[in-house]
């Protein structure tokens, strides 16, 4: 047999080399995602066991406030655009969706995609003091126990916020929405909307299991400070 040339020595290389390589990294994107969801019911369900006495009182405190159940769920988007019930203690009225269009012209979030109102006259006593403690969106860890969302990621929107997004914006949706997420960290609300879809794209290029621990270390502070809740 004739020996080979040396550019068909590189084209019989190259080609194993990048194959090689295409598979080390479908091979650690596999491995992280299988340790996330590790961890994901590992926090969730122990987070839940842990926490039902706190949901207790909380229950209690918004029966007595008012009247309507004690959870919220609500349509929102998840990986590829998949619709699930996120679930929420109830920090409302229960005319709140109705109430919303009279409110519209007063939105505080620039470019009108995401509704935010500092002095939203929608929320119950009860229901302020959970927001800014962000205790109303612990029920979110049965949504992580059954998969529809994980500790960290883009925030999930509502289905009418997508429908006013652009290609760049939909990037969000690529991965499987979180409880925090960078922006949740950095100012929550007071982050203006495009400059939370660029830090959730800048998270999705960058996933690691050492990056989703060193968010949720930082969502701690956060949440205690109640940076930007609202």
């Amino acid at each position: 047999m004739p020996a080979l040339s040396s550019q068909e020595k590189d084209y019989k290389i190259r080609p194993s080399v990048g194959v090689r390589g295409a598979a080390a990294r479908v091979s650690g994107v596999i491995i992280y995602e299988r340790s996330k969801r590790f961890i994901d019911c590992l926090v969730a369900g122990l987070g839940l066991l842990a926490l039902s006495p706190l949901f207790a009182l909380m229950a209690i405190a918004i029966k007595a406030d008012s009247p309507g159940p004690v959870l919220f769920s609500q349509t929102r988007l998840g990986q590829g655009g998949a619709p699930f019930r996120c679930w929420k203690l109830r920090s409302m009225f229960l005319d709140a969706e109705q109430s919303k269009q009279t409110l519209l012209t007063g939105n505080e979030m620039e470019g009108g995609t995401i509704f935010k109102i500092k002095q939203d006259p929608r929320i119950t006593r009860v229901g302020r003091f959970i927001r800014k403690a962000s205790i109303d969106e612990l029920p979110q860890l049965w949504n992580v126990w059954v998969g529809d969302m994980s500790l960290v990621g883009p925030r999930p929107p509502v289905p009418q916020e997508v429908a006013n997004y652009t290609a760049y914006d939909r990037q969000r949706l690529m991965v499987k929405p979180g409880i925090t997420c960078i922006w949740q960290v950095s100012g929550r609300s007071d982050i203006p909307f495009e400059d939370q879809v660029a830090l959730d794209i800048k998270y999705i290029g960058g996933r690691s299991l050492l990056t989703d621990v060193r968010l949720l270390l930082r969502t701690i502070p956060a949440v205690l400070f109640a940076r930007g809740a609202y």
